[in-house]
């Protein structure tokens, strides 16, 4: 059979995928204690290389205040390089291109994370998820410039590396996501206020990727930004402001938008009288300005092209490139019923899954390993407290 995602792709850039399929971010809470690279996180992107377009790495912390748990990789010192440069390579086997993603916790951080610092945020406000939230502190306007350029000397290093392109992580209520909500934005300097105004950290951000991309990048060079679309605090982000800030991505330099959801074809949590699906909503917004890549409870061939039915232009996988690391390769090769959908502890280390992830497997995750097909079991879990990029808890 023939798959409209195993069509190339090629960005206004000019970098071409070899097909529509990409993995999506998925922490393997794994790197040395400083954040920087081990064999198990290169061991496990290697095994997963090789058949998919594009490797989207999983997050890295642009600033040390910015680590948001135990494993976390880290790009915030030139120390990184060297092995950012070998978790490149292993993403890159046999064409396949690499972005990695890059970002600020602010307050979904703990001071026992931070070594005893206080998480920090936009405003003083403790998130309501999860119960336990400690309450940040507001950055000084210095503290924001800081991080704001933190996020250049960031995107400067994944070049230095070999990476295809960074992601900015504007989802799972990180702190770029932060600034843009009304629940925890309630500054009255011009980092806050209104919706617009509220824009303002991530326009700066951007702009600070983009500025190291056109000084420092020798080769075509990708600029990513992923949201999430909707928060269901009270205030909060809801639909019409994410399509605000989608209209904004449109008219800005980044090459895509990546949006996180637990369902490709989620609806409006906020709103139950909204039927279409979000990403649709999103594609309408973009008007073909940007290339939209959908994610959420992606299993089967058919559950991809029904992803790019939605109008989407490429398709994330999280949790099925954990169970099947060669998935392209067997669509490829006409073996589709090979293709594993289950997970069973006894394969973990054939499938190079690193030991701090099992574990994580195990617990919190283990519809990672007894996965259901329905697509209202997955909601979007940008509110939970897992740090798991790529997992969608079962609600």
């Amino acid at each position: 059979m023939s798959y409209q995602f195993m069509a190339p792709f090629t960005f206004k850039k000019g970098i071409t995928l070899k097909n529509r399929m990409v993995m999506a971010p998925t922490t393997t809470m794994s790197s040395f204690y400083d954040g920087q690279v081990t064999n198990d996180e290169i061991n496990f992107y290697g095994a997963r290389s090789g058949g998919l377009g594009l490797i989207i790495g999983e997050v890295a912390n642009v600033i040390a205040s910015g680590k948001g748990f135990e494993g976390e990789l880290s790009i915030a010192s030139d120390d990184d390089i060297p092995g950012l440069s070998a978790l490149a390579d292993a993403m890159k086997h046999n064409g396949t291109k690499a972005v990695l993603q890059i970002f600020h916790a602010g307050r979904k951080s703990n001071d026992q994370i931070l070594r005893g610092q206080q998480p920090v945020s936009a405003s003083a406000v403790r998130a309501v998820f999860p119960e336990d939230s400690q309450e940040p502190r507001a950055l000084t306007a210095d503290e924001i410039d800081d991080i704001i350029t933190a996020f250049g000397a960031a995107t400067r290093r994944a070049i230095a590396a070999g990476f295809d392109g960074v992601e900015l992580h504007g989802a799972n209520t990180y702190l770029l996501q932060q600034f843009f909500s009304p629940n925890s934005n309630q500054r009255t300097d011009k980092w806050g206020g209104d919706q617009q105004a509220r824009m303002g950290f991530a326009k700066a951000v951007i702009a600070s990727a983009q500025a190291a991309i056109d000084q420092y990048a020798d080769r075509p060079f990708l600029l990513g930004y992923r949201i999430s679309p909707e928060e269901i605090e009270t205030p909060g982000i809801r639909l019409a402001d994410s399509l605000a800030f989608v209209d904004m991505l449109g008219d800005s330099v980044v090459d895509y938008v990546h949006v996180s959801m637990g369902s490709a074809h989620r609806t409006s949590l906020n709103d139950k009288t909204d039927k279409t699906p979000i990403l649709t909503r999103i594609k309408d917004q973009l008007a073909g300005r940007k290339p939209l890549i959908g994610v959420g409870s992606v299993e089967t061939p058919q559950d991809a092209e029904d992803v790019l039915a939605l109008g989407t232009d490429l398709v994330a996988m999280g949790r099925e490139m954990i169970r099947e690391p060669r998935w392209i390769q067997k669509v490829a090769d006409h073996d589709e019923a090979s293709i594993r959908y289950q997970l069973s502890p006894s394969d973990m280390d054939e499938l190079q899954i690193p030991r701090a992830m099992q574990d994580y497997l195990n617990g919190a995750f283990y519809s990672v390993m007894h996965f259901t097909t329905d697509p209202n079991a997955a909601a979007d879990y940008q509110n939970q407290a897992a740090p798991m990029e790529g997992f969608e808890k079962k609600m």
